[in-house]
């Protein structure tokens, strides 16, 4: 748990960066390719060639696609359709999507968690109540395309680990995950990239290698370390308590006018989804599983 609660502390500050110093001011898809680009390169020192079967570096290389890659591509997208709190509250779901996968890998599906899914949109709504639009539907719906790809990218790369262990510290071959986050960045900037809205201030240029080096070259790695080293309920658990660090960062510091009663509310019941989850919705999976 100690590197998921580090990475945690290091990314509550990466959603305000972005959302107040990049987002409609730096071309959203140079930013992903600058940012893989930069956390290719803090790994690439320690890449291994030789001896590693190249069925796991397509594995990695795949899984480095989904979660840094695409992710990326919708994650920074989200940043023109929503507010950073929203963005934050939006990302509750990559638990249940986590969950869902392991149990997919394992064969098995349960319709109980679409009761999750039901409370927790409704708690979307309720922040929106008054003014749902197309860019906030939108939002949303890019912000779980980001939570998919992140979801898809962490038990992926557990499960390989777990399936196909590495007798090498796994630093020596994490390189090809990033190496194929940044084939997919490269695609997407080539495709849809502005280079009339490059950074122009030190500052956009700062944070931009600070998300890359740091947040993304380190974190990335420190988090998928620690999530072979703890199991798929506590993975899940982490992952949102990057909502709260990340709104206390953005509401302490860039966001003091946010509606709150209404952000609290509708917050509220997002969470009631997940407790829902976490109780009732679990043990009836179970119940299910073992009267199949």
């Amino acid at each position: 748990m100690g590197y998921l609660s580090a990475v945690t502390l290091l990314w509550a500050f990466s959603f305000s960066l972005i959302g107040v110093y990049l987002a409609g001011q730096v071309d959203s898809w140079f930013s992903v390719f600058i940012r893989v680009a930069l956390a290719s390169l803090v790994f690439l020192p320690f890449l291994r060639f030789k001896g590693i079967d190249r069925g796991l570096i397509a594995k990695l290389m795949t899984v480095g696609g989904f979660q840094l890659g695409l992710m990326y591509c919708f994650y920074y997208q989200s940043f023109l359709l929503l507010s950073v709190p929203e963005v934050l509250l939006f990302t509750v779901f990559t638990p249940i999507y986590v969950t869902l996968i392991y149990d997919l890998l394992k064969g098995r599906f349960s319709p109980w968690y679409l009761v999750t899914a039901v409370i927790a949109v409704a708690g979307a709504a309720f922040i929106k109540f008054a003014g749902i639009n197309e860019n906030f539907v939108l939002g949303f719906l890019v912000v779980q395309g980001a939570n998919l790809c992140f979801a898809i990218g962490q038990v992926g790369y557990k499960y390989i680990m777990e399936k196909s262990p590495v007798d090498l510290p796994q630093h020596t071959v994490f390189g090809y995950f990033y190496l194929g986050a940044l084939c997919v960045a490269t695609i997407a900037f080539a495709l849809m990239g502005n280079l009339d809205k490059l950074p122009t201030t030190q500052t956009q240029w700062g944070i931009l290698i600070y998300l890359g080096l740091i947040a993304s070259g380190l974190g990335y790695f420190a988090w998928n370390k620690g999530a072979t080293m703890v199991n798929a309920g506590a993975l899940a658990v982490m992952n949102n308590a990057l909502v709260p660090a990340g709104l206390i960062v953005n509401i302490l510091i860039w966001n003091r006018d946010v509606d709150l009663v209404r952000l609290t509310i509708g917050g509220a019941i997002i969470m009631l989804s997940l407790w829902v989850n976490e109780t009732w919705v679990k043990r009836k999976v179970e119940q299910s599983y073992q009267s199949a």
